[in-house]
């Protein structure tokens, strides 16, 4: 039985990495284990581990549930500088969605 899911996102600069995802995530990392490694409980059970070392390039993207995708873009295009986030729907689709890119062109997606 799974009871747990963690999502590992490398990253060159983690100084760099903690403040982009510390603004995407709007806090602070939950857990620190140690240098070079940081990790945000997004809701129960299921991690996302920033770790410093080379990127990976076959990597999928990064998809992310909020309650307000509208209020969610106009905060990260301020926040982040994001200049391509733009929010997609279909009537045969009970969800909206957004997709844009981290600085290492890693694609997120808000739903």
């Amino acid at each position: 039985m799974i009871i747990e899911i963690t999502n590992q996102v490398r990253v060159q600069d983690i100084i760099g990495g903690q403040k982009w995802y510390q603004t995407l995530l709007n806090r602070q990392p939950d857990f620190v284990p140690h240098k070079g490694i940081m990790e945000w409980e997004l809701i129960s059970g299921c991690w996302l581990q920033l770790v410093e070392g080379e990127p990976t390039k076959a990597s999928g993207s990064f998809q992310l549930g909020v309650t307000d995708i509208e209020r969610e873009r106009d905060r990260l295009v301020k926040q982040l500088n994001i200049e391509k986030f733009e929010v997609h729907s279909r009537e045969e689709v009970p969800v909206k969605w957004g997709t844009f890119s981290d600085p290492l062109g890693k694609s997120s997606r808000f739903l």
